[in-house]
């Protein structure tokens, strides 16, 4: 299967960073990539409009699509910028149809002008936005595009792990501001395919395909899949008034084949508009796997079978590029990586990663929790400090529910992360926003399960998911923190001051974070101290320490038949949260092949029947 295309100028240029397709389940031939370098300026005090740089040449540059804090960008400014400007001159190498203008993603809130003219505005830092920019430029004639991003200080935004005091610390990293993800336009018919949702139905065999139409009345859809074998099913039906439909494709029972991470098997989709005489108006190019995800009791179900989730903590941060991926190669790097370790998956923490990593996964057969970057108000999650998250924590995780669904390698959505706050007596904004974020999960995408918030504050009673977290580094203190799972009793994360959780209800269980053990070779001639080197508990005397304390917390884990996983923490150090299996850089900083043995004992909970 083939996913990254040619322009209308061409292959993408390799001379352009990130030149490849940057969303492989809608493709189309015409497109221009707009990353590369930029005029920028940064606006400290977020004053730029009334001085009047909207209307003039900007003073510095930037490498799109790399964030201004990051040392590929050219800027390399780590300090607090109220909002940053972008400036550069565009032109639709075509002459019919309407343009598109996508940002991958812009962090945090976005003005975009052309010509003086405002097009649109979006608020949030990891979910994508497009907007339509026919009306706003003229054929054979250079425009110029100006983008505004706002990135507050103290603004109640979900920011990830990008720490929001000066310096980087503890598990808290180097900030995002502005463009981090691909800029490209894109050619359109006045009727075309807008999104696509696809969803397995692998009790039947069967795919539903639904697609949002621009323009649809009078038009006919068209959807075909297909295999190594040729086409595999098709099926048709008019377009109304109505902006969406949905078309429903048997795939013969010799042909169906399961996605699994012993067997990731993709089928070819492709969707195509028809007018009233038949004739293709667009046609995209997509993808498909077929898979289930089911609850049975307190078993996670993949396939109608127990699969036991070895997964990885994945913060999706690099030395030099921070959030946004040096180049393609490096996302398909990290799972191989994490592969080769042992682990079958990845929780992707407090990021929503781009596309194409999803798209990776799906061919490589990866397991994926899907993850929102919540914390960024003061403290760790999003009630530090009295500070309430808002309604844009809620829209901006839908939108990244509609771009994600229809990956094959996600099998679970966690929407918030540690949200710290005691369980009170009158409801606060917390309880609300994990509800609507919790029922909007379930109502967007009822195929997967839900964590309504990974570890801590399990608010929800109906969450499909129950976890916790645990840095416990003695493995034999581990064991018996955990053994209550046995009774129906597993380990809460409470505070000290008082309950945090609704009860554990008999939900599917894990340890989503655990490990986190802290070592760093160098330390120990360097002499380098906490402020530099850090990590959860103390730091192993030495690398065979590490070995010891890693497979005696696994097998705590792997011997419980009721636990359906767990996630080690984690899969690279990061800056100076230094207790990853690899170093930042992706280099070796431990016996891999140890790692991997420690966790090749077949686990308990696939024993159980």
């Amino acid at each position: 299967m083939s996913t990254d295309i040619a322009t209308d100028a061409g292959q993408p240029d390799p001379t352009v960073p990130r030149p490849e397709h940057p969303r492989p389940q809608l493709l189309r031939d015409r497109w221009v990539n707009l990353n590369g370098r930029w005029q920028f300026e940064i606006d400290p005090a977020d004053t730029g409009l009334e001085r009047g740089l909207l209307d003039r040449e900007l003073d510095g540059s930037i490498l799109v699509p790399f964030a201004p804090e990051s040392e590929a960008s050219g800027v390399g400014h780590v300090d607090f910028m109220e909002a940053v400007w972008y400036r550069r001159d565009i032109q639709a190498p075509w002459e019919t149809g309407r343009t598109i203008l996508h940002f991958g993603a812009v962090d945090y809130d976005t003005t975009v002008w052309i010509d003086g003219r405002e097009v649109g505005r979006h608020r949030g830092g990891f979910s994508s936005f497009s907007f339509d920019v026919t009306e706003h430029l003229t054929p054979g004639r250079a425009s110029a595009l100006v983008v505004r991003a706002r990135d507050a200080r103290l603004g109640v935004q979900a920011r990830g792990k990008q720490a929001n005091w000066y310096a980087n610390t503890h598990c808290h990293y180097t900030r995002t501001t502005g463009i981090w993800q691909t800029v490209w336009l894109e050619s359109v018919p006045d009727s075309h395919v807008r999104r696509l949702r696809v969803t397995p139905q692998l009790g039947d065999g069967s795919l539903t395909v639904e697609a949002d139409v621009a323009d649809p009345a009078g038009h006919r859809l068209l959807a075909v899949v297909s295999d190594a074998d040729g086409e595999a099913a098709r099926a048709e039906a008019p377009l109304g008034l109505d902006l969406a439909a949905t078309l429903r494709l048997p795939i013969p029972p010799e042909r169906l084949r399961p996605w699994s991470p012993a067997d990731p098997h993709l089928y070819d989709l492709a969707v195509t508009v028809l007018d009233a005489e038949g004739r293709a108006v667009d046609e995209v190019r997509s993808y498909a796997g077929m898979r289930s995800v089911a609850i049975d009791g307190d078993r996670l179900l993949l396939n109608g079978e127990p699969v036991f989730q070895r997964l990885v903590l994945d913060q999706g941060y690099w030395p030099e590029t921070l959030m946004t991926a040096p180049d393609d190669a490096a996302l398909v790097r990290d799972i191989e990586l994490a592969m080769a370790a042992g682990f079958n998956g990845a929780r992707l923490h407090q990021k929503a990663f781009e596309e194409r990593f999803f798209h990776h996964a799906d061919r490589m057969g990866y397991l994926v929790w899907a993850e929102f970057g919540d914390w960024g108000v003061s403290g760790n999650g999003p009630a530090g400090h009295n500070q309430q998250p808002t309604a844009a924590f809620v829209g901006e995780w839908l939108e990244l529910l509609a771009r994600d669904h229809n990956h094959p390698s996600i099998v679970g959505w966690c929407p918030l992360n540690e949200t710290h706050q005691l369980m009170h007596d009158r409801t606060t904004a917390l309880d609300d926003v994990t509800l609507a974020m919790f029922l909007a999960t379930k109502l967007a995408d009822p195929s997967r399960p839900v964590i309504d918030a990974s570890g801590y504050s399990h608010r929800v009673s109906a969450t499909d998911v129950y976890d916790s977290h645990s840095y416990e580094q003695d493995p034999e203190a581990f064991r018996r923190q955990q053994a209550g799972l046995a009774q129906g009793e597993p380990y809460r994360n409470r505070d000290a001051r008082g309950e945090v959780s609704v009860p554990y209800r008999g939900q599917p269980f894990f340890v989503s974070e655990f490990g986190g053990v802290w070592w760093n070779p160098e330390a120990e001639t360097t002499g380098e101290d906490r402020a530099e080197s850090w990590g959860y508990g103390q730091r192993v005397r030495d690398e065979e320490a590490f070995y010891e304390r890693f497979s005696g917390l696994v097998a705590v884990l792997a011997e419980d038949p009721r636990m359906f996983g767990y996630c080690y923490t984690q899969l690279t150090d990061v800056f100076q949260e230094q207790n990853g299996i690899y170093r930042f850089d992706r280099s070796d900083k431990l016996d891999v092949d140890r790692i991997r043995a420690a966790q090749s004992a077949p686990p308990a909970y696939e024993r159980r029947r």
